[in-house]
């Protein structure tokens, strides 16, 4: 509460915030669940999320409580659940790693009102076979506010795989404010996956970090499928030399859907490497942002990065503003970075039109090409396939949302 007052939330004067109103996704008088009202909703009954051909474990999160019926997984070596239960029997651990995100209001306005949150520790030499699946719902009868909250934990030498899902079983207007906070340990390799696909009432304000030390590897991508607002930070930090990131997005949008990524990559040692790709497909009246900034310090010696953003507009209405950015200190690095603005080839258009192709499959058919770069760095193939099966059923059906979760395997 002090920081916020202190320091405000943010405006478009803040050069991370300048293609977002936060005032205005905030107005709206949405309820809270500060008595911890028990929902009357099985999300199991409805959202059997599972990845064909991928053992994994579903976790639930409705509105901002971790669901009742999860089953906790507390083993010695990995620990899954409630954040609650995490700080009574590992109070030393959460102090340790819980609320380092620093300068963020939105990061602060969580703090303030989160009651839980879900906390995966995989500690030293673990390797989790299984994917571990969050889905988090939005509910309510009425316009309401979540806090969301993750607590990763990689310990030495540990592996893991996290699916992060968005979905929502309301027609209400609702908004959520998400944290991610992971910490990967030294050689400990963690690869996670967000994906929405919720409705055009369902605004998200997320900011994720991760700070990685020596010679650990993370993986991560967001997939922006189906939303309303959807604005998220991103704070990666490269702490230990050898340390890997690779960072991907992939947006589609349309009608006046409104998609703000922005990203911060830090080299704070030497010998690290980055690669950052972002594609972004605008239909309608959609607003697309992306300002991207690989910042190298004077230690940071023998840096590898790469930074490309390429976006596609497929209607003359739709916008967007891209912004990659490197900022380096240290004079023996490679670093290379670029961004594009385009639409559909009607050269390419032409061809498929002359071997057969009606122009609405052909523009279908460029448009999960140029998608296709993004999933493909999607290491874990049964769920690249599925998620390219989203993105076509995405492109075909447009912006309405199924209903039910579309990587239900049934």
């Amino acid at each position: 509460m002090q920081f916020l007052e202190a320091r405000g939330l943010p405006t478009r004067k803040d050069e991370r915030y300048k293609y977002t109103d936060v005032a205005a996704v905030l107005e709206p008088d949405f309820g809270l669940n500060l008595g911890r009202l028990s929902l009357q909703f099985d999300p199991r009954q409805t959202y059997r999320c599972r990845v064909p051909g991928l053992g994994s474990s579903v976790h639930y999160v409705v509105g901002d409580s971790v669901a009742e019926s999860n089953v906790l997984i507390d083993d010695g070596s990995l620990f899954v659940g409630s954040m609650v239960e995490f700080a009574q029997r590992y109070p030393d651990i959460l102090r340790a790693y819980y609320n380092k995100v620093e300068g963020d209001s939105l990061a602060a306005l969580n703090t303030l009102l989160v009651q839980d949150g879900l906390v995966i520790r995989v500690a030293k030499g673990r390797k989790v076979a299984d994917l571990l699946q969050i889905v988090n719902l939005s509910v309510g009868s009425v316009p309401m506010l979540a806090n969301r909250r993750q607590l990763i934990i990689m310990e030495q030498g540990a592996e893991a795989s996290i699916l992060n899902c968005n979905h929502s079983a309301t027609r209400c207007s609702n908004l959520a404010t998400e944290v991610v906070e992971g910490v990967l340990a030294e050689g400990s390799h963690l690869q996670y996956y967000s994906v929405e696909e919720t409705t055009n009432n369902c605004n998200l304000l997320n900011t994720t970090q991760f700070v990685q030390h020596e010679s650990s590897k993370l993986d991560y991508a967001s997939i922006t499928l189906n939303s309303g607002l959807s604005r998220r930070t991103i704070n990666i930090t490269l702490d230990g030399t050898h340390a890997q990131t690779a960072v991907s997005g992939l947006v589609l949008a349309n009608d006046n859907r409104h998609i703000d990524n922005n990203l911060l990559v830090v080299h704070n040692a030497p010998l690290c490497s980055s690669d950052i790709l972002y594609k972004y497909v605008l239909d309608g009246s959609s607003i697309g942002a992306f300002a991207g900034k690989v910042l190298v310090n004077a230690q940071a010696q023998k840096t590898d990065s790469q930074e490309t953003n390429a976006n596609l507009c497929v209607s003359p209405t739709a916008r967007m503003f891209t912004q990659p950015m490197l900022e380096i200190y240290a004079d023996d690095v490679k670093c290379n970075h670029g961004s594009t603005v385009g639409q559909l080839d009607d050269t390419a258009l032409f061809y498929m039109a002359q071997r057969g192709i009606t122009p609405e499959e052909g523009r279908l058919l460029l448009q999960q090409a140029f998608a296709w770069d993004v999933l493909q760095r999607i290491d874990l193939l049964p769920l690249r396939q599925r998620l390219m099966h989203m993105v076509e059923e995405r492109f075909r059906r447009g912006a309405g949302a199924c209903g039910d979760c579309v990587m239900c395997a049934g």
